[in-house]
């Protein structure tokens, strides 16, 4: 078995930072204006900006991904059960407790790890209002699928789009299907604010509404509405993120670039699945994910821990699944036996390091780590 030399920490992602001397500028204007937060110039500037890059009619911006789930939740008043997926990052489960909704985890797809048309519609009780798929690693869920079922059964869909900035299906944004769509803006994501989020929406009552629920309820200084929260994001993060915004294009090339190289060197070693890629969307490789199947010489977590020797930092996203935490594995849904895929796939899965300034060079020693098994 061949020895590598340690080399500097590689870690799953790192976040992309402008040159500080192109933001001072931008600190410097809400110094001078000493508007920090409460929907300053540079918060709508962001919020204009986004819709115009993603192509959505309406956003409101947050403080987090997380603040908004629990806000989309409101601002459609779900009560009752959701149906939601396993295999995602706990705030997805987490935004429904908050809300007093009960979670109802149904099975994934294997191909694509989003949450399977059938197993919703099977989990549906009187009691479901609404779906809360995942496009999990930027992949579209079924949304002509999922749409349908929610139709049938006049359910709500409110995407967790955490992964999906800037992907695009049937021809447009994946951001524009469902009833809501939300983005998380954390700096280990593809766009990011330092902290932050967004909801996305198709009318302007709508965002109102959400707009209302985001600055505890206030309509004016004599007048609460809802019992909101504080959600607003500040004015340095909305700064930053159309800072961000200057270089999303050169960042998702890259990202396409390192995603083609590590397919190209990982092709042919034995025991190793790499996600399959649509050719009917615009990806913006936010993970690169690979699958540990049982004829690989080591266990999935066996080669997590010789990735880890060598100081690459990757992650097991997602395991454990959700359902296997204290507060949910009481449930009948996270019964193992209702959601197989998702426990084989949780028990497979690690996400290799993939962000814009990754060298190739750091992507083969990778590589040769894993062949060399």
């Amino acid at each position: 078995m061949t020895e590598h030399k340690k080399i500097p920490p590689i870690y799953v992602t790192q976040p992309v930072l402008p040159p500080l001397e192109e933001f001072i500028p931008y600190l410097e204007k809400i110094w001078q204006s000493k508007w920090l937060t409460n929907n300053g110039p540079f918060h709508f500037q962001l919020e204009q900006a986004l819709c115009d890059y993603l192509g959505v009619k309406h956003l409101a911006l947050f403080t987090s991904g997380t603040v908004a789930l629990i806000t989309a939740m409101q601002a459609l008043r779900i009560t009752g059960e959701v149906i939601t997926t396993p295999y995602s990052f706990v705030a997805t489960a987490h935004s429904l407790l908050w809300n007093g909704i009960k979670p109802v985890f149904a099975d994934i797809d294997p191909i694509t790890l989003n949450l399977d048309p059938d197993r919703i519609e099977a989990a549906i009780t009187p009691q479901t209002t609404a779906i809360m798929p995942v496009h999990c690693y930027g992949h579209p869920c079924d949304v002509d699928r999922i749409e349908k079922i929610a139709d049938n059964y006049g359910l709500k869909v409110i995407y967790d789009a955490a992964h999906a900035f800037g992907v695009q299906c049937r021809g447009g944004s994946v951001l524009n299907h469902g009833d809501l769509s939300v983005l998380s803006f954390h700096a280990t994501k593809v766009f990011n604010t330092f902290e932050g989020g967004a909801i996305v929406c198709h009318d302007a009552k709508t965002k109102q509404r959400i707009d209302h629920l985001k600055n505890f309820g206030i309509v004016d200084e004599v007048t609460v509405v809802a019992p909101g929260i504080n959600g607003k994001m500040s004015e340095i993060n909305a700064a930053f993120g159309l800072l961000q915004l200057k270089g999303i294009d050169d960042a998702l090339q890259k990202r396409n670039i390192l995603d083609t190289h590590y397919r190209e060197g990982l092709t042919g070693v034995k025991g190793i699945h790499c996600l399959s890629v649509s050719g009917e969307r615009v990806a913006n490789y936010a993970y690169f994910p690979i699958l540990v199947q049982p004829d690989f010489p080591l266990s999935r977590d066996a080669l997590y821990q010789k990735l880890h020797d060598n100081g690459i930092f990757a992650r097991r996203y997602f395991y454990p699944l959700i359902s296997d935490f204290p507060m949910y594995r009481g449930m009948s849904s996270a019964a193992p036996a209702n959601l197989p895929v998702a426990r084989r796939i949780a028990e497979q899965v690690i996400c290799l390091p993939i962000y814009p300034a990754l060298e190739i060079q750091q992507i083969d020693t990778i590589i040769g780590i894993i062949s060399a098994c």
